[in-house]
């Protein structure tokens, strides 16, 4: 035993031995709780989508009823509400540099491109100060509920320190900025792709109802 272990080859075969042990047990452990982290995914994006699109307002299960467009940024997934067969609204997420790194917001815009809601779902801003855009922290974020395009001209997207219509925070502006700079840009594709958007029901393209699998 002793002439094995200083064989040239064996502390090759152990280490060998040790990242195939690791990798099968990385392996099973990722079958095991790939289901579960797919469940708690899909809860959180049903959370979210919930909170910008109103329960009346959809019929059908929005993770399951989507469309992808390409963007400057890459694939965009956006959400359908419907109502029956008919598209009521969409949702999707809206992304910007903050002053702490990426705010991820998601938005939710009716058929006349009029903002439903919109809700910071991630960011890294300071605390006390940025993260007044959370919508636990404060009810800033609800001074876009309402807004379009139409009643509210392009050139008003911007915080009052900027000329603009919406509020900065004191001793954080950029944060502010960032996420109406951003809803602006969102509001904007929203008309840019709007008869894609909504696009009705064909035979090809039913999607689940609520509660129902296959």
């Amino acid at each position: 035993m002793a002439n094995i272990r200083t064989a040239p080859w064996y502390q090759g075969v152990l280490l060998g031995g040790f990242c195939l042990v690791a990798s099968v047990a990385l392996a099973y452990g990722t079958k095991f709780t790939a289901p579960a982290i797919a469940r708690a995914a899909k809860a959180d994006l049903t959370a979210s989508l919930n909170q910008v699109i109103p329960a009346a307002m959809r019929t059908n299960d929005m993770t399951a009823d989507t469309v992808t467009l390409d963007t400057a940024s890459g694939p965009l997934t956006v959400y359908r509400a419907r109502a029956g067969k008919t598209v009521s609204a969409v949702a999707y997420r809206v992304v910007d540099k903050g002053y702490g790194g990426d705010i991820v917001s998601v938005m939710g815009v009716d058929r006349s491109g009029e903002i439903l809601g919109v809700r910071v779902v991630q960011h890294s801003e300071t605390p006390g100060l940025g993260d007044k855009v959370d919508a636990r922290k404060t009810g800033w974020v609800h001074v876009f509920d309402k807004r379009s395009l139409s009643n509210t001209p392009k050139a008003q997207w911007a915080v009052k320190k900027d000329g603009g219509r919406f509020d900065q925070f004191t001793g954080a502006t950029i944060t502010p900025r960032a996420i109406v700079g951003a809803t602006a840009r969102a509001i904007e594709f929203f008309r840019a792709h709007r008869e894609r958007l909504l696009t009705p029901l064909t035979a090809t393209t039913q999607p689940r109802a609520a509660g129902v699998s296959e």
